[in-house]
Formats: structure tokens, sequence, C-alpha cells
């Protein structure tokens, strides 16, 4: 039993919902399907009346045949029960065909709802939960969901031919009617003690296959990595290890489901024995004829199904409760980044950059482009950012920033230096708005960041972070993303922007080359090419380099530099670099330590004090200057 529920914990936004929370909530979606609902239950109705009158037309013919054995008579009656059953089958249909049209409308939209509130998510949730747990809500849970319908649907269905049999085998005998229904309570408690555990089994059946779609997402994601160590039989391991405990939850939710059947058909078999024996003292004492006890005792085998699908019903209903609890609790699961209000910064007249590539000559490859001078077509941009006593923490235990104020003035280009862990990348998060500060103030423009208008906000950012991430799709198709109204031609010039558009003859299409899954068609220094293009077709106020140099050639980062020259001008700048030469090139280099600023000022003030940054410097800038190399190569020749 250890083994079977290990690793099935709940997620921390999991949330206990009654029945009737979660009824109520599903009621709510089938609501603006109300008179297709109509439609279904009125085919249901007549379909249960033409299922019901098949037996009774039997009845009844035979009742005539006795009198009256004619050809005729046996036409009439095989085509009137023929007509019943062609009958229920057509109304069988239109049922089938309007409920399984609602089913997929109510399914969309509980996708769309639940894929939305995905999104709405800072990134600390998806810190915290497995991608692969999170899709298979969005798309198991939601399609199971659907089996509430189809069970309800067949429940009424089950009620109707309930009714109907019992008016009728009131005008056969009452007594035994009486007697009949009596088990009806009896099924359903049987049914009902089942309900509690099976909710449970199904969560746990729900929750293993989430954490199975977790790891193979992982593993398949993380295939050359495992390959490169040749953990290919871990990672298999770890997957049987999974599948087995897969396999055992399954098979206690089958035996807990399906368990409830061969026991109501124990109970409807002595149900039976008991029917038979008091129809024999019936027909015994003369109120009931041997022909109609006859009919009454298969009207019972016509009773009991239905009566035994009502009873399992709640036990069978509680997998598609438990899909839709999974479901709703992955909805209402509140996000950490709340905006207070939705104030629009100040329309700034975002530049129109008009790089100007004019054709400088033609060789047997490729064209190459010289770029005329930048035309920027702005208001002068004013948007001063300050952080004021942030405090920011990841959990309770990992305080980040613990006290962290900074100003930063317009169009002024800053470097954030530090150890790992010193809280550069925090800042990105915080000032990105993907994350929440838990103290202190943001401020853009002299405005409190959280009553921006966020979708207005971030339209004035541009990350480019140290690790792109490239959609499946054409180079063109990714530049293009961060602004999808944007021109064949504006696509092409911020390509192009970028080291003349040397880097597109390295491409086997240039343009529309395949970036393959997460870019892997690409070299790392081309993708990142492309993610900075990407950026400066959004042409932002505020630009962000999240270290987006630090893991390519000095080739490919010369091409880099170039396209930020174009870029970096007039406008806020925020660099987290490891390259010497982006620091040098900053106004103010700002020296963090433990989530403090420990010193600021230009590269040459902060070397003549000595201090953190001088350490810093020697041990991971110095081997990239120019000095160093030129001593380093007279050393050599030495």
């Amino acid at each position: 039993m250890g083994f079977i529920m290990d690793g099935l914990d709940t997620e921390a936004y999991d949330r206990n919902y009654t029945d009737s929370q979660l009824l109520s909530r599903i009621i709510d979606y089938f609501r603006p399907h109300s008179q297709k609902m109509a439609v279904v239950a009125i085919a249901l109705s007549l379909q249960s009346t033409a299922g019901m009158g098949g037996p009774i037309m039997i009845s009844k013919s035979l009742d005539l045949l006795a009198k009256n054995q004619t050809t005729t008579a046996m036409l009439l009656m095989t085509g009137g029960v023929l007509l019943l059953g062609v009958t229920g089958w057509v109304f069988n249909f239109i049922h089938q065909y309007i409920a399984a049209r609602v089913v997929g409308d109510v399914v969309l939209k509980l996708r769309e709802d639940v894929f939305s509130a995905t999104i709405q998510h800072d990134l600390s949730f998806y810190d915290e939960h497995p991608s692969g747990k999170i899709v298979s809500r969005i798309t198991s849970d939601t399609q199971d969901f659907a089996e509430v319908v189809t069970l309800t649907a067949g429940l009424f269905s089950q009620i109707l031919l309930i009714l109907l049999l019992s008016i009728w085998l009131l005008r056969i005998n009452v007594w035994l009617t009486f007697l009949l229904v009596g088990f009806a309570p009896i099924a359903v408690i049987i049914a009902l003690s089942f309900r509690r555990i099976a909710r449970r089994v199904t969560l746990d059946a729900r929750r293993v296959t989430a954490t199975i779609n977790a790891q193979i997402q992982e593993s398949i994601s993380g295939i050359m990595i495992a390959k490169g160590f040749r953990q290919e039989r871990a990672i298999y391991n770890t997957f049987h290890h999974n599948n087995e405990q897969g396999y055992w939850v399954g098979l206690r939710r089958g035996l807990t489901l399906n368990t409830i059947f061969p026991i109501l058909g124990a109970f409807s078999g002595i149900g039976v024995g008991i029917l038979i024996y008091a129809g024999g003292l019936t027909v015994r004492s003369g109120v009931v004829s041997s022909g109609e006890w006859y009919l009454f005792m298969q009207a019972v085998g016509f009773f009991w199904f239905p009566l035994i699908s009502i009873a399992s019903f709640w036990s069978q209903f509680q997998d598609g409760l438990s899909a839709s609890e999974r479901v709703f609790a992955l909805i209402d699961t509140e996000p950490k980044v709340v905006q207070l209000g939705n104030e629009v910064l100040r329309d700034f007249g975002l530049p129109i950059l008009d790089f100007g590539l004019e054709e400088q000559s033609k060789t047997q490859n490729h064209l190459q482009y010289k770029p005329k001078s930048l035309t920027v077509q702005a208001k002068i941009q004013n948007l001063p950012i300050e952080f004021r006593h942030v405090h920011f923490r990841y959990n309770e235990t990992e305080i980040v920033l613990p006290d962290f104020s900074l100003t930063i003035a317009p169009r002024e280009t800053i470097a954030l230096v530090g150890h790992t862990g010193a809280g550069k990348s925090s800042i990105i998060k915080l000032l990105t708005r993907f994350y929440e500060f838990q103290n202190g103030e943001l401020l853009i423009d002299g405005r409190d960041i959280r009553r921006l208008d966020l979708k207005q906000y971030r339209q004035h950012i541009g990350l480019v972070s140290q690790t792109p991430f490239l959609f499946s799709a054409t180079v063109r198709d990714n530049i293009r993303y961060s602004c999808p109204s944007a021109t064949e031609e504006q696509v092409r010039q911020a390509a192009m922007s970028i080291s003349q558009g040397d880097w597109l003859a390295d491409l086997p299409k240039g343009l529309d080359t395949d970036a393959g899954e997460r870019g892997e068609n690409l070299s790392l220094g081309q993708r990142q090419l492309v993610a900075l293009a990407r950026v400066l077709l959004k042409d932002p106020t505020i630009f962000i380099l999240d270290e987006a140099t630090a893991s390519v050639d000095p080739f490919t980062e010369a091409q880099i530099q170039e396209g930020l020259d174009y870029v970096m001008r007039d406008r806020t700048t925020i660099v987290i670099a490891h390259r010497l030469s982006t620091i040098k090139n900053a106004d103010r280099i700002i020296v963090m330590a433990h989530g403090h600023i420990v010193e600021e000022g230009n590269h040459d003030s902060l070397l003549a004090q000595g201090g953190h940054y001088a350490e810093l410097y020697n041990t991971y800038f110095r081997h990239q200057s120019l000095a160093y190399i030129e001593n380093f190569g007279k050393e050599e020749l030495n």
C-alpha cells in the first residue's frame, strides 16, 4: 500500500469541494445549452417510451394471438414491434448527437477557461509545479469531465424507464410492484457506500497519470543530457516505477468501481428469487394468472438493469467529479502577482526605427548590406525606474532582496554584476512583473507597478534572456512573435539590423528556416540572434539583457553587440552581463552581493577603489581585456 500511495501527494493549490459545489459549477457550464439539453431530455423520454412500448406491445400481442392466430395478426404484431424499435433508434440518435455536441461545447469552454487561468499565473507557479502535471489537468481531466454528462444523461433515461415500468407493473399487480420497488432503496444504499472510496481511488488514478505525464515530458525534453551521461536506463527505471505504480492504482480503481456491479447483481438475484416465490403465492391464490405472472417477471428483467445503473451511478459519477475537482482547483488558484489597478503609462510615441538597410554589394551566396544612419521618430522617452526598500523572497526561507533601493534614470544604461545568487536576475523578474515582491515599492514613471495595466506596461519592455526560447516555427515567425502585425519588410529589417544580416547567410533557408522544437535546429548563437531580432522588432522603451551574450562565441557576441548598439540608443537599458565589453560601455555599474548594492560607479572608478568590483574584475573579466590578451601573447612568444 505504501508503494501504491507513494508520490501521490496533492499539489499545493489543490482543494476539496463538496459534491454540491461541484454539481453547481458543472450546471453553470451547461446552463447556456439549456435548450439543447431540453431537446435531449425529450428525445430520452420518447426513446424510453418506445423502449417500454416493446414489452407492452408483445404482451398485448400474446393476448391477441391467443384469440386470433392469423397471419395478419402476426404481421401487425411484428410491424408494431419493428416500428417501436426504429422509433427508439431515431430518438436515441437524436439524443446521442445533440448530447455529443453539448459535451464538446462544454469541454471546449472548460479547456479555454482552465488554460486562460493557467497562463495568467506568475512564474513562481511554474517553479513550484511540474508542467506535465498541469498539462494533464488541461487535457486528460477536462476530457474525462465529459463522463459526467454521459452518465447524467443516462441517469435521466434510466429513471424515466423505471417510472414507466412501475406504472405498467402496477396495472398487473400492486402488491408485487410495491415489493419490487421496495428493493430500490437497499440498492441505492449499497451503491452509496462506495462513494467515498470511489472518489479517493479516482483522484489517485488521475494524480499518478499526471506524474507519469510530467516524467515523460521532462525525460524527452532532457533526452540530450540523459544520453550525454548515459542515463537512458535511469530514466527508464523511473518511468517503469511510475508506470507500475499507475498499474496498481488503476487496478484499485477498476476493482473498486467494478465491484459494485457483482454486489448489486447478487442483490438483484436475491430480489428475483423473492419475487418468484411471492408471485407463485399470488398465482396459487388466483390473484393473478400464470400469463400475467410470467409477463411481470419478464418486466422485472427490464426493471433491474436501470435500477442497478441508477444505484451504481453515484460511485461511477465520482470519476467525473474527481476530474472536475482537479480542473476547478487549477482554475480557482489565486495568482500571486495581483494588479491593484489598470493605470496606463504615458504615450511616449514609441520610436519607429528606420534601419535604412541598402544593398551594398552582391556576392555569390548572399547580399551584403550596410546600415544607413538610424532614424528615430519619437518623443523624448522619460521613464524613470525606482526601487524603494523592496523586500523579496521566493519562499519563507529564501530571502533574496532584504531591503533593496535603486533609481535608474531615463535613457540610462546600467550593468548589474555580482556573484551567483547576488540578486541580479531577481531584480529583472520584479521589473518585468513576473514575480510579486512582499514589501516596499517599485515605481515606473512615478507610478506603483502594481497599479499599472500589465498588458500595456509589458509592451514597453523588451527582454533577451540568457537561454533563448524559440517556438517550432520558421525564423521569420519567431521574430514576428513579438509583433504579429509587423510587415514582411519590418521583420526583414529587424533581422538585417544585426551584423548587417550576415548571420542569415548561415541559415539554410534564411528567414524561412525551420527553427525546430525549442530552436534545436539552430546553434545557441543563432537562437540568441533570433531572440534579439524579435525584441528589436518590438522596439521597447525599457531594454533588458539578462546575460544575453554569456554563452556565445566572440564572433557571435560581436554580431549581437552590433545590433545592441542600435536598440540601446536613447533607451533605458539594464544589463546583466559576464562580458567586459558590455559592462565597460554602461553608464553605471551596480555591484551586488547578497541582495545589497555594495558599490556603484563606472568601470575605471570602481577599479580604482580596489573593492568588490575589482575582485570580480580580476576573477571574471580581466582575461577578456585587450591588455591581458596582448600580454598573454607576449608571454607565449617568450
